[in-house]
């Protein structure tokens, strides 16, 4: 068998920020959870929540609201841009006639028109997005994906994976708010990569002494070397390596990890119906991940997912060229495999377990700028929610008629966050007692 396994932006803002408010190691060949044990009350509220698995798909550089799901058909020229919007499944809803193939599947997510985050610039707004706070000194609040990590605990497979090559950061720096933070490096995701073909790299195993490509050609050999390893390796030498490379030897004892990883177990046709490009078959593995039981699975655009410039991944960031970009290559993309993540769901029964939100780190301006495109805008952007609860077929919130504010209450990164939270159980009780996104709102009207 073919090796699965590998061991491996510069535009500032041009906007002001929007002023709103608001335990032991692992041993060789098996897993010790990351938190400890769950606690009772713990281990009832996962198994009273709605959601079992989150997948959270993150468009890093942030899409145009107005030439996706917010389109402005009547707005001056300088505003709407060139895309026609088209007829959704949803009555009197519209988006631009880039996302087919999500307009005639409407009615299996919902849509919030009005969110809106605190900083103009791609890592402290990244930050924001992923954990709900701001960037600042002294504490380092946990990432959302953290939370629910530490609420669920380990297992064979990682209880927060990001999937994508690094972590999301922009040519500066990257975002700080996707890890553990102040609880430690025991709830940092779990970095898997995947390129367009399927194949899965793990960049914790290029610092394991001989776990090469080449000694990972095929399962007999695999196992043949992990046997060896189990032998050779004291526990000294295992405690030398830090949590990543644990995990990741540890993963590959599991035939279970290993079933989860390997795209080639799909047929032909659902991964060709995803697309062959990094991002769909990312989100085809985000789906296998799930049904394998990892609570949270992170799938990033980008970094480097379809980075059209060598080894500078823009992203989303369309500052120039948004209007060759979007109909040529990002929507394209995402129309097709999030329309196929949705269908894969509902196919196999898991939609009702699954909660799908995607979302970028904030919007891009309604007006287009002097390069024909759009720079930073956090005063208004999109979310899709979709799965475990969530009503299918709304649109909540509403953006003014040039698409610059909402005209509704707006939906701030906390608020996301204890949506998240509520659906995957993870309860107030919990959340004071850990002291994160104490005083945020549910959007309820999703619900």
């Amino acid at each position: 068998m073919k090796s699965l396994i590998e061991g491996d932006g510069g535009n500032l803002p041009e906007n002001t920020p929007v002023p709103v408010s608001r335990r032991a190691l692992l041993r060789a060949g098996a897993a010790v959870p990351l938190g400890g044990v769950l606690a009772r009350g713990e281990a009832r509220a996962a198994s009273r929540a709605a959601a079992q698995a989150t997948i959270f798909v993150w468009l890093w550089g942030a899409p145009s609201h107005l030439d996706t799901f917010d389109p402005k058909p009547g707005a001056p020229t300088a505003y709407r841009g060139p895309f026609a919007s088209i007829a959704t499944r949803t009555p009197g809803v519209h988006f631009t006639e880039l996302l087919p193939r999500l307009a005639s599947r409407s009615d299996r997510f919902s849509l919030v028109r009005s969110n809106v985050t605190f900083d103009g610039a791609h890592p402290p707004a990244g930050t924001l997005g992923m954990c709900g706070y701001a960037e600042g000194p002294g504490s380092e609040p946990p990432s959302f994906g953290s939370i629910v990590a530490r609420q669920r605990g380990d297992g064979e497979l990682p209880p927060y994976i990001m999937l994508g090559r690094g972590v999301p950061r922009d040519v500066v720096r990257p975002a700080k708010g996707y890890g553990g933070g102040d609880w430690g490096q025991a709830y940092d995701p779990f970095l898997i990569g995947c390129d367009e073909r399927g194949q899965v790299n793990i960049p914790a195993l290029k610092l394991a002494a001989d776990l090469t490509p080449q000694r990972l050609a095929d399962r007999r050999s695999l196992m043949a070397d992990l046997d060896r390893w189990r032998l050779q390796l004291d526990e000294a030498q295992f405690e030398r390596w830090d949590r990543a490379q644990q995990r990741a030897f540890t993963m590959l004892t599991s035939p279970r990890s290993l079933r989860a990883l390997d795209l080639s177990l799909e047929s032909p046709r659902t991964r060709q119906t995803y697309g062959q490009t990094s991002f769909g078959q990312s989100l085809l593995l985000a789906r296998r991940l799930a049904e394998a039981g990892v609570p949270y699975i992170h799938v990033n655009w980008s970094e480097y997912v379809e980075a059209w410039t060598p080894n500078t991944d823009f992203g989303w960031d369309t500052h120039i060229h948004n209007f060759d970009l979007l109909p040529n290559r990002h929507c394209p993309i995402f129309d097709r495999a999030f329309a196929a993540l949705l269908d894969d769901l509902h196919d196999r029964g898991l939609i009702a377990s699954t909660l799908v939100v995607c979302m970028g780190e904030f919007g891009r301006t309604p007006k287009i700028n002097n390069r024909a495109a759009r720079d930073h805008w956090p005063q208004c952007y999109f979310s899709l929610w979709a799965g475990a609860g969530i009503k299918p077929g709304r649109v909540v919130g509403a953006s003014d008629k040039l698409g610059e504010h909402p005209i509704t209450r707006p939906i701030a990164p906390p608020d996301v966050g204890v949506t998240i939270m509520d659906r995957m159980g993870v309860d107030s009780v919990a959340r004071a007692e850990w002291n994160v996104l104490r005083d945020a709102e549910v959007i309820h009207e999703l619900l």
